[in-house]
């Protein structure tokens, strides 16, 4: 039976009663397992709903086993002269190995007539008398069984009470020892019988009362039965008392097998337990040798990846000893002998070395002996303090990030492996400016020494030299400077976002443009070198709309190129300030132009109306068309050539085409959840791409086989970016991009974790007080060509010259 709030008054009638056990440790559900909720509390229900359960078996001893506890219960009881008036199944619970434990309290001391059962006005009677009230109303229902395990509690109680009530106490005598007898023949009836419905129960157990049994009972269990009529004879004096029932032949001829199933059931329990115990145990092993193994394999090849960094180290100080140990001599003849040859044969090694310097004046501040001690040593020698805080900022930034760089270690020694554990040793075409692919393999002089066969040893090789680069570029800047603050006189025009910056061909100049309709050109320079109260550009041209984007041209060097909000191109002739030539097939606005870095008379465009042209600048119409589903926010030109073109789009994805068809993409790079943003190549082979989902992805496209391309090298995270155009900019695998918090955040390929970051100060024009205005945000930023130098610009139009340092 359910009953469940019917249950918890229950629980609280019964433990109001003087020294009684707390029925709520042991009710249905009441704990749980410690172990995956195979085992619930060691007290399952009630001895009322035990015998209610719907289909309940009938196992003779396992209701002689239930049966004998309760006598055992009710024999001390009458061994200390206490009527146990409550030896009703409500007041029983029965475990999940059907041990019954008695829930009342046996603390009565009265004898004989004297009764332990309920005392008037107490919650229980209420509960009664509430229930026998609604029985007089409206009767009992005529349900199915489902239904009679949905009775309610009080009711249950009634009906209980009723039939667990002998005849002396129906006629108003007080109870006595042998009315606890009648109440366990109604109990041993109970546990015999099962019934299909309540109305054939309530109508079986009214027969009781008169002695009559069902013919079931008489036919099956015929001892049972007479035992039974025994226990309730109508007349007190006529049943046995309690000593006679514990030495009944009808329980001792069974107590060696109700021992013996007692014997089994707690031994089945332990078993249970200890299987219980045992697959814990086995499934914590199995976790922990997963781990081990991992751990292992880890460990063994980091102890070869050490074993080979420590050769190529100690290689390195050996070849560095002999190079000190030749200047020593040298050194030691020149003070002996202003001899020239041994100058040449110092400046011959240095050459070797691949020093650029032909003397080492710095060997003059020490003495020989002191120098004998540190090249004993290898290249170790007393350092200045400079040099030491530098090695000391170093460490503090590696132990900083060591997690996100143990990650990047892993990530770089696992990419050389394919799925099938072979090598994979790529080497990916490099532009013109010596960029390399994050994962490209470099090999060395030494990698070039091993046998193609050699899988394992390249594979704890191959990884050292990019991942190296990669901490060296990581660690070799600690900030970025302010080198220039760009000073306007239109500071306070309310217009003033700028939406592109771009240096010219030879990095002399750079241009801004935006909002406010103008390209302004300034001088590099004149800027750094020249302290002044504002800037003035060097060229200012005008255009007829908001412009959003621009970009020089390579080869060309007084051409910049366009685009603005009407969705016209324009390529501008910059030392005349007049317009070279104007393409106008656009529908909407176009949010990217790019000049191919190959073919310098080559332009592609990207705007909202779905669509990328493709421009000769000494024609008048587009020479091709790429058309989409999507808004196009970002085109770009691999380095090297002009016959394939990368497009960001709105719809989340990369496209990489090859212009000689432009039907379909060469390949889909996937990855981001929100609009591509910037598109710009690292080197021919290597792609970066920005997204309003906060990240930045490095892609690899030289071993891309597939149309469509899922896993990038590396994702970047740090900075803020879910609304806006911030700006993406790249040198020597560094990767410059903008924060909707109003930063600059500079990473390296190689890791996913910022290397420097800038914040803009905001300024209040009026007061010149620093505020707190977090609606503005970086719009763009460019580097100065291959130098660490990069420009920027907020949405205000704040322009500063930054320098990594």
């Amino acid at each position: 039976m359910d009953g469940s709030e019917e249950d918890s008054g229950l629980d609280r009638s019964l433990n109001s009663r003087g020294g009684a056990d707390k029925i709520s440790c042991v009710r249905r559900g009441s704990s749980s397992s410690f172990l995956s909720g195979r085992r619930r509390s060691a007290w399952e229900i009630s001895l009322r709903e035990w015998l209610d359960r719907p289909g309940r078996p009938v196992d003779m001893l396992e209701c002689l086993h239930v049966f004998q506890q309760v006598v055992d219960v009710v024999g001390v009881a009458h061994s200390q002269g206490v009527v146990l008036a409550t030896a009703r199944p409500s007041c029983f619970v029965v475990s999940s190995f059907n041990r019954v434990a008695f829930v009342e309290s046996v603390s009565c001391s009265s004898s004989g007539s004297e009764s332990c059962g309920r005392r008037p006005g107490s919650v229980l009677d209420a509960q009664v008398e509430d229930g026998r009230k609604e029985v007089g109303r409206g009767g009992w229902p005529r349900n199915a069984v489902s239904e009679m395990n949905d009775f309610p509690m009080k009711r249950m109680l009634v009906m209980e009470l009723d039939w667990y009530t002998s005849p002396e106490e129906v006629d108003g005598c007080a109870g006595s020892l042998a009315s606890d007898v009648y109440r366990l023949g109604v109990l041993l009836f109970e546990l015999f019988c099962m019934f299909n419905t309540l109305d054939e129960k309530l109508r079986t157990m009214a027969n009781l009362r008169h002695r009559v049994l069902p013919p079931q009972l008489l036919l099956k269990w015929p001892k049972v039965a007479s035992f039974c009529l025994w226990l309730l004879h109508p007349q007190p004096s006529n049943r046995p008392k309690m000593s006679e029932v514990l030495q009944s032949e009808f329980l001792n001829e069974t107590r060696d097998s109700l021992e013996q199933r007692e014997a089994a059931l707690k031994l089945k329990e332990e078993i249970e337990d200890q299987e219980l115990l045992l697959e814990f145990l086995l499934e914590l092993q199995q976790r922990k040798q997963e781990t081990a193994n991992k751990l292992h394999d880890t460990i063994c090849f980091l102890s070869a990846d050490i074993e080979e960094v420590v050769n190529r180290h100690s290689a390195l100080k050996e070849k560095g000893s002999t190079y000190m140990e030749v200047n020593k001599a040298c050194y030691s003849e020149v003070e002996k002998v202003d001899h020239p040859l041994c100058y040449s044969a110092v400046i011959e090694d240095s050459a070797f070395s691949g020093s650029r310097k032909r003397s080492r004046p710095e060997l003059e501040q020490y003495e020989v002996e002191d120098r004998s001690d540190n090249l004993a040593e290898g290249f170790r020698s007393e350092t200045v303090p400079e040099v030491q805080e530098d090695i000391l900022s170093k460490n503090s930034r590696l132990m900083k990030n060591f997690t996100k760089l143990e990650a990047a270690y892993f990530s770089s020694r696992c990419r050389l492996l394919k799925p099938g554990g072979k090598f994979i040793n790529k080497k990916l075409t490099s532009s013109g400016t010596g960029q390399g692919s994050i994962a490209r393999t470099e090999v060395s002089s030494i990698d070039d020494l091993l046998p193609k066969e050699a899988c394992n040893t390249a594979s704890r090789s191959g990884w050292i030299d990019p991942f190296l680069e990669g901490l060296c570029k990581y660690l070799s800047y600690s900030r970025l400077k302010v080198r220039a603050d760009l000073k306007q006189g239109d500071l306070l025009n309310s217009s003033n976002l700028v939406c592109s910056l771009g240096f010219d061909r030879d990095k002399e100049f750079f241009a801004t443009a935006g909002v406010n309709r103008k390209i302004k050109v300034f001088e590099c320079n004149m800027i750094l070198n020249e302290e002044r109260d504002i800037h003035y550009p060097v060229i200012e041209m005008g255009s007829g709309s908001k412009v959003s984007s621009i970009c020089w041209n390579s080869y060309i060097k007084n051409q910049i190129a366009s685009s603005d909000f009407e969705g016209v191109v324009q390529v501008w002739d910059v030392t005349r300030s007049q317009v070279f030539a104007e393409f106008r097939e656009h529908e909407r606005r176009v949010w990217s132009v790019d000049f191919s870095v190959a073919d310098p008379t080559k332009l592609a465009s990207g705007s909202d109306d779905g669509s990328v042209k493709l421009w000769n600048i000494n024609q008048g119409g587009s020479i091709g068309t790429i058309r989409t589903k999507a808004n196009i926010c970002s085109v770009q030109f691999p380095p090297e050539s002009s016959r394939s073109l990368a497009i960001g789009s709105a719809d989340h994805n990369i496209y990489f085409y090859d212009l000689r068809n432009v039907r379909l993409p060469w390949c889909t790079l996937v990855g981001h959840s929100k609009t591509v943003s910037y598109v710009k190549f690292v080197d021919s082979s290597t792609l970066v791409s920005a997204s309003t989902d906060n990240s930045l992805k490095l892609w690899d496209l030289s071993g891309n086989v597939s149309r469509v391309h899922d896993t990038p090298l590396q994702t970047f995270t740090g900075h803020t970016n879910i609304k806006n155009f911030v700006g993406l900019s790249i040198y020597d695998g560094y990767i410059a991009t903008g924060s909707e918090t109003n930063e600059i955040f500079v990473y390296h390929k190689a890791f996913p974790m910022p290397v420097l970051s800038y914040k803009f100060e905001t300024v209040d024009p009026i007061t010149g007080r620093e505020v707190d205005d977090t609606s503005q945000f970086i719009s763009c930023v460019c580097w100065r060509g291959q130098s660490s130098m990069l420009v920027a610009a907020n949405s205000s139009g704040n322009i500063k010259l930054l320098e990594m340092v």
